[in-house]
């Protein structure tokens, strides 16, 4: 078992596996989305999932990186070797990266090429980008790599958070593993 100070605070672990299941539900939506042949209804269907979800996950990222900046994380494990804790922590910091531009990039990708945004058209939110071919074409690049990107990264993460918890039992994995209340 972890002690209280090594482990993160509740809010960093409610929002960190509230954005895992959403994210783990957008990448095989996201690829799916776009294969050729599918059912237009199902398309249409998991189309609206994921721009709005998009949404959702971009307000989740910005309230994390600022409950982050404002809590800091506990130290880290004083066993794990100094290649790991730099691996680790570039994953991290392109995670959240990640979790901040591909929003960004799905928004800018659907308003600039004219496409709605339910969530955000009901609450008379307006589009923030002009439409425009190129810039849409762009963001959908973007958008398209980000999310190999993403999986690879998701994968890395989970692998070795697997290998924490389920080989090595050092204690790493429970930090973030949510407590009994």
């Amino acid at each position: 078992m972890t002690p209280p100070s090594q482990s993160y605070k509740a809010g960093a672990r409610l929002l960190h596996w509230s954005m895992a299941i959403l994210v783990i539900a957008m990448v095989p939506v996201g690829f799916l989305m776009i294969q050729k042949g599918l059912d237009r209804s199902l398309q249409n269907n998991l189309f609206i999932f994921h721009k709005n979800v998009g949404v959702l996950l971009l307000i989740l990222i910005v309230i994390r990186i600022i409950y982050r900046w404002r809590n800091a994380p506990p130290p880290e494990p004083t066993h794990l070797a100094t290649w790991q804790l730099k691996v680790a922590g570039a994953t991290h910091w392109s995670l959240y990266t990640l979790l901040f531009v591909m929003p960004v990039a799905g928004y800018v990708r659907v308003r600039a090429g004219g496409f709605p945004i339910e969530a955000l058209d009901a609450m008379g939110v307006p589009a923030l980008v002009p439409k425009s071919k190129e810039l849409a074409a762009l963001a959908k690049s973007v958008h398209f790599y980000g999310g190999w990107a993403i999986a690879i990264l998701m994968a890395m993460h989970i692998a070795a958070a697997l290998q924490h918890g389920l080989i090595k039992r050092d204690g790493v994995f429970s930090r973030m593993w949510p407590t009994k209340p």
